[in-house]
């Protein structure tokens, strides 16, 4: 699909972010919900029937974003099983609309107070072979650690809108492993849909 904000200058970004939102075939508040349901799911959950991981196993952050990353697409799957299913091959997205790929989602977590951040291949352009696109959707959550809390970690930020391959800047340094968004991406192509009070 092509880029919504092909050839737009970037002071229109926000409303076009606010008019793909609108058009999005999952709304606004399922997907508040659903990021706030899995969050609290996960907090619940008990390893070897025995251990909390919210009191006694307590995951780093990528742990963190890994459960709630699967936890969101089996949720999405079981509401809607004949139009979204998890990724399963190198070239899906982390959320496939079966119904309209254009329509499919990437995932992107993370214990920054409000940035996301990718893997240095998202500023590169994919070529023909297997590997998904990353220009496309992207559903932006933004979560405390254990650690900067003594209640439970929340959910401080979630936001969505579309993401061009072009907007990660990659690191430099060939050992580089990370990608960045600049703040006019962010905050223009992204719109906030929760945020913590």
């Amino acid at each position: 699909m092509k880029s919504p904000y092909e050839n737009i200058d970037s002071s229109e970004w926000q409303k076009i972010t606010e008019t793909l939102l609108n058009d999005f075939p999952l709304s606004k508040d399922y997907l508040v919900s659903l990021v706030l349901k899995s969050w609290d799911a996960i907090l619940r959950t008990k390893i070897a029937d025995k251990w909390s991981i919210a009191q006694d196993v307590q995951p780093k952050p990528q742990i963190m974003g890994f459960f709630l990353h699967e936890i969101i697409g089996q949720y999405i799957q079981a509401d809607y099983p004949k139009s979204w299913r998890k990724e399963k091959t190198a070239a899906d997205k982390d959320v496939v609309c079966i119904t309209n790929p254009d329509f499919s989602l990437e995932i992107k977590t993370s214990s920054d107070k409000n940035k996301i951040f990718g893997n240095r291949s998202y500023a590169q352009e994919v070529k023909q072979g297997g590997k998904k696109s990353k220009s496309g959707y992207y559903l932006a959550i933004n979560f405390e650690k254990f650690e900067e809390t003594e209640e439970l970690p929340q959910i401080r930020l979630i936001r969505f809108g579309w993401l061009d391959h072009t907007d990660w800047i990659g690191q430099s340094a060939a050992s580089g492993q990370q990608a960045r968004l600049p703040k006019e991406v962010e905050n223009g192509k992204l719109v906030v849909i929760y945020k913590k009070s």
